[in-house]
């Protein structure tokens, strides 16, 4: 028993010793107002694309690419002026099937050898709510360029509570047609109507 007291008190000095140093604890976040203007630049380790489309009306079927670069420019005071540029590169597609992959990355669908990457410019950016905002822009797949809008959703910032390096955190969805950009093999067996959904990350560049 009485060794039993001891460990348990050990342990709640290990956290609390843990706690004092500041690990595993997340850095004081900020609301969307006290951003920081400046250029931000994407975190491609933490930043995911992914695009859903409906197989055989049956099931929802993803496919992801990591590895995105690009810039987000931003003032709290004058958000309709932010702009937005993000390139995805195709050859990082995944999905489950590696078949797929290679079908997927072929001239039969997104020409991987000839078309590096996908790219986003933002046009126009309109606030809806505290936390939420639509980004409207040009979005080029395949070497086709057609218009998109963005359903944006401020997730948080703050210091990184690895680098602390000033972070901002967004998700954005919107729905295109595949079709339109000359992907629309198999439609409407596997759904023209793809969802894309980003996961991004921005650190702030120095100065």
């Amino acid at each position: 028993m009485k060794s039993s007291l001891l460990m348990a008190a050990a342990l709640a000095a290990a956290v609390a010793s843990t706690a004092a140093r500041g690990q595993d604890t997340l850095p004081p976040q900020i609301g969307p107002e006290a951003i920081a203007p400046g250029t931000y630049a994407i975190d491609s380790k933490e930043t995911l694309v992914r695009y859903s489309t409906v197989h055989m009306g049956f099931t929802e079927f993803w496919g992801t690419f990591p590895g995105a670069t690009g810039a987000l420019t931003i003032d709290p005071k004058t958000l309709t002026a932010a702009r937005l540029e993000v390139r995805v590169p195709v050859a990082t597609l995944e999905t489950t099937n590696r078949e797929l992959n290679g079908e997927l990355l072929s001239d039969e669908f997104f020409g991987q050898a000839k078309f590096k990457s996908m790219r986003f410019v933002s046009t126009a950016v309109t606030r809806t709510g505290p936390r939420t905002a639509k980004v409207a822009g040009d979005l080029t797949i395949h070497g086709v360029t057609r218009p998109v809008v963005l359903d944006v959703t401020f997730n948080g910032a703050g210091p990184n509570a690895f680098s602390k390096v000033p972070t901002l955190g967004f998700k954005a969805q919107g729905m295109v047609k595949r079709s339109d950009f000359g992907l629309g093999k198999y439609a409407p067996i596997v759904s023209d109507e793809t969802t894309i959904t980003i996961s991004a990350a921005f650190e702030k560049k120095p100065g």
